[in-house]
């Protein structure tokens, strides 16, 4: 097939006068868009990467004319705009060209994190306690109050961004006055809500996806009573366990966008995680339906906390449909090849994923 891969390098982002210096750090380096079209292409495609920009010198629409895709590989994660990640696939549909992974919504959807959570709160399925500040004057929810003060410590950070943006050792505070620092800090520097969630305090894990899912299957992903009830189209990668003990003790413990970025060629992380089995099958339930209920197709990957205050219950942190593929260090990738599968592998069985779904398999 002609492949046509689609990402944001970082070196052809947007100047931005006044924005955080890490406001870029989710889009894609050259090393990844290399190693992606490699593997394509020996897979036997013909595979050409096109910056995914309408705007000059890119001029993203004329070459997808010109190179006439079957497929699109599409990585985008865009540059501005609450729902940037679902830019390209709108594009993509409005020009009849199938690509790979989630669609429009999902992908608008799983960016703003309060609204994922707001819709797992609804499916039942387990994720921290959370308020959203549109402003710093807006009153704490009971909830998270005990008296004048915090009932728990809370983790905060931006709305809509990804790679631990605006994550620091400083994310989790403790008081009502730290909280609202943090909050006015956050707004001052990224412009968004900012979302408050009780922080879980214990092992922080991830979960890839590969697959999709058969409807009559899926109905089930919600009864704890059959927890080994999964669609055979699914596979789950093992799952990851971040060592957040072996950073420097200003990372606070918890997945910081610094170890996500200036630390990654450092990165301490056990894989498959030490977990026993019966844990392990209740996060690939978790997972299973997190990716459901948010409409994830072909690929994802789904991070969850476990409360040692609640013998390891896992709590559902996020998802993300468009998780990176650089085949040294991104989470995908060496969950993948803890399962036994290569790069090449994996980049073949999304894209045979994505033709099947959409019936264009040579």
């Amino acid at each position: 097939m002609r492949i046509a891969v689609l990402a944001n390098l970082k070196v052809n982002a947007p100047t931005e006068i006044g924005h955080d210096s890490h406001i870029w750090d989710d889009l894609d380096g050259q090393e990844t868009i290399n190693a992606l079209t490699g593997a394509l292409n020996r897979n036997g495609h013909q595979a050409e990467f096109f910056e995914a920009n309408l705007k000059p010198p890119f001029n993203l629409l004329e070459k997808l004319e010109t190179f006439k895709p079957d497929l699109c590989f599409n990585i985008a994660e865009g540059h501005h705009g609450d729902s940037r990640e679902s830019h390209i696939p709108a594009l993509l549909e409005m020009l009849r060209i199938p690509y790979t992974a989630s669609k429009v919504f999902t992908l608008a959807l799983s960016l703003d994190k309060p609204m994922t959570k707001r819709i797992l709160h609804y499916h039942e399925l387990p994720t921290p306690e959370f308020q959203v500040f549109g402003s710093v004057d807006n009153e704490i929810n009971e909830d998270l109050l005990e008296g004048d003060e915090l009932k728990f410590p809370v983790f905060i950070k931006p709305s809509r961004e990804g790679t631990g943006i605006g994550v620091t050792g400083k994310s989790v505070v403790e008081t009502v006055a730290e909280l609202k620092e943090r909050v006015q800090m956050m707004q001052d520097v990224y412009r968004q809500p900012i979302l408050c969630e009780r922080f879980i305090k214990g092992r922080e894990l991830t979960v890839g996806i590969l697959g999709n899912m058969k409807p009559t299957a899926a109905r089930r992903l919600n009864d704890r009573t059959a927890p080994h009830v999964f669609p055979t189209e699914m596979t789950f990668l093992p799952p990851m366990e971040i060592d957040t003990d072996k950073y420097d003790a200003e990372e606070g413990g918890i997945y910081t966008n610094k170890i996500k970025v200036d630390l990654v060629h450092d990165f301490h992380y056990t894989c498959p995680a030490k977990i026993d089995p019966k844990l392990e099958d209740e996060l690939y339930r978790l997972a299973a339906a997190t990716f459901r209920v948010t409409g994830c197709l072909d690929v994802a990957r789904v991070d969850f906390r476990l409360d040692e205050s609640d013998g390891n219950k896992p709590y559902i942190l996020e998802i993300n449909p468009l998780p990176g593929l650089n085949p040294e260090y991104s989470d995908l990738c060496i969950e993948a090849y803890a399962s036994g599968m290569t790069y090449d592998e994996l980049i073949d069985h999304i894209v045979t994923l994505a033709a099947e779904r959409q019936g264009i398999m040579p």
